[in-house]
């Protein structure tokens, strides 16, 4: 047996245990909801999207119902995330773009919140950015996110629909006729 599974094993304990204390620290309450079962992405499709509420870069509160009216894509990123920093520059031409036209880009950062913010605006974000840790896990797995991972994209109508989720790499010639097509419907 290899001496050093005890030591791997008693690690990813004491992690675990980190992480949840972590979460209630950042996010009081929010570390027990994390439990929860996360309700399938594909199973949200056609649903009206849920609420939820964040902290922008300048510490004020954002809702979902901030946005109501505009097709909504929410991304679900972190600056630890080489994907995630990968689409970034795509998300703000696509938000450049379709501006005009109801689209509005999201990202929720599931990072240290002012390590986030820093980064978000080296990168020159076209879009707003929302800051959390526990919450935003939790915001995610309301989303259909039951996985955690990152990247992870919503995509909602002007009416609060879900229509599309996407987790792993956004690729624009998959994403944007899916913009073009609410910014033209609605």
């Amino acid at each position: 047996m290899n001496k050093a599974l005890p030591l791997m094993l008693a690690v990813a304990v004491l992690a675990a245990a980190g992480g949840y204390f972590a979460a209630k620290k950042w996010a009081p309450g929010q570390a027990d909801r994390l439990a929860t079962p996360a309700v399938g992405a594909q199973q949200l499709l056609g649903q009206q999207r849920p609420d939820f509420s964040h902290l922008d870069s300048a510490g004020e509160p954002v809702s979902a119902a901030d946005y109501d009216g505009k097709v909504l894509l929410l991304n679900f990123w972190a600056s630890w995330c080489a994907p995630c920093v990968e689409e970034m520059p795509m998300l703000s031409r696509l938000q450049e773009a379709y501006s005009a036209g109801g689209l509005q880009v999201l990202g929720i950062a599931l990072d240290d919140a002012e390590r986030a913010a820093a980064f978000a605006k080296d990168m020159a974000l076209s879009y707003p950015v929302l800051l959390g840790a526990a919450d935003v896990v939790v915001t995610g797995r309301r989303y259909g996110n039951g996985s955690g991972m990152l990247p992870f994209s919503v995509l909602i109508d002007r009416q609060g629909v879900i229509r599309w989720t996407h987790l792993g790499l956004l690729e624009k010639e998959i994403l944007e006729p899916k913009i073009q097509a609410l910014v033209r419907s609605d």
